[in-house]
């Protein structure tokens, strides 16, 4: 099998997979927090704004449709919803991984369908910082131009690398490919974690390199070491997996070590309701990214889609609503406790 099929074919197995299985594991910390109710809070919930800015584009909420799936033809309907959905409510989109059709052009259209199903839409570009440092910026030029982005989302993985039959095990030389990407590059450059988290002094390397973003891709979500562990079955990999499945910063506690650096943050990773939002916004966050939430009724229908983003923006106008929160800015100053494992980590990180 040529490299370029097994790639693609990949992302048929992990779609499938996170359709079909539990893909779940851990907790990514936001049971331990809680936000404080403010009895009084002397505002009309029908008029709350849920408006916000990220890298200087004005969205809707901070809904975030975080990078999912592409690089295969059975990806392509996916991919179709979840742009028009991007589009109707002016949410910020995220792709996936992008080599599939950087190594085989054909596969494109199930990346371009996002731009055409969205035209006003800010989109993020995914290339894997493996391939960046392989193929340097052409690579990341391509991406863009692809979907016609805004960003660039450079992802590390390198968990799911390390037990994924495929996985490029060498991670040397990263840095400084995102140094030289950061420096020559034209649009903001993202770097995101995929379920490990980021750790504070990570992030000041990142900062440093000249990101303009960080999403912390959190511990507590979906799985890659579970997905891997289940395309691996009855191999020592599966079994290497297994040992994984607890490796990782929950997203709560990388939210709150990533913060220190400075700059715009995305919290993903295990993020399940529009409270999940107001807590990640009201500890840092500037977006709360969704992937498995949003897949499932994507797959299913774009009336599906609606009523789960719907959903969201409903539960998180009642929390800005009980926390006194007129708007997003509000809401980044409402007051939070953390109790619980996470309150342990995150004193124990100080």
């Amino acid at each position: 099998m040529k490299k370029e099929t097994a790639t693609s074919s990949r992302k048929r197995d992990h779609l499938q997979i996170c359709c079909e299985q539990p893909v779940e594991t851990g907790d990514a910390g936001f049971k331990d927090v809680r936000l404080v109710h403010n009895a009084l809070p002397e505002c009309d919930m029908d008029a709350i704004e849920t408006k916000t800015r990220f890298l200087d584009r004005a969205l809707g909420s901070p809904l975030f449709i975080a990078a999912m799936t592409g690089g295969h033809p059975d990806t392509l309907e996916v991919n179709r919803r979840l742009a028009r959905a991007a589009e109707r409510y002016n949410l910020g989109m995220g792709v996936g991984s992008q080599r599939a059709a950087l190594e085989k052009p054909e596969l494109e259209g199930s990346f371009t369908v996002v731009r055409e199903e969205a035209p006003h839409a800010f989109l993020c570009a995914n290339l894997g910082i493996i391939q960046l440092r392989d193929h340097g910026i052409e690579w990341a030029e391509r991406a863009v131009e692809m979907i016609d982005a805004q960003a660039i989302a450079i992802h590390v993985n390198s968990l799911q690398e390390a037990i994924q039959p495929e996985g490029d095990h060498n991670a040397e030389g990263c840095i400084e490919a995102l140094r030289d990407l950061c420096k020559e590059f034209s649009y903001p450059v993202i770097v995101k974690e995929t379920g490990s988290g980021i750790s504070a002094g990570t992030a000041r390397v990142i900062r440093g390199a000249g990101a303009s973003a960080i999403d912390i891709g959190g511990y507590g979500g979906t799985s890659w070491a579970k997905i891997e562990r289940l395309r691996a079955s009855g191999s020592e990999l599966a079994d290497l997996g297994e040992v994984f499945l607890s490796w990782g910063i929950p997203t709560v506690v990388s939210l709150r070590e990533v913060r220190t650096a400075g700059g715009p943050i995305i919290a993903t990773g295990g993020l399940r309701s529009g409270i999940d939002i107001a807590k990640a916004v009201a500890l840092g966050a500037d977006l709360g990214g969704m992937a498995l939430p949003l897949l499932k009724p994507a797959m299913e229908s774009d009336d599906a889609l609606s009523l789960a983003v719907e959903a969201m923006h409903r539960e998180l106008r009642v929390a800005m609503f009980l926390t006194g929160s007129r708007s997003i800015a509000d809401l980044r100053h409402a007051r939070t406790y953390i109790t619980g494992l996470t309150r342990q980590m995150i004193e124990n990180s100080d």
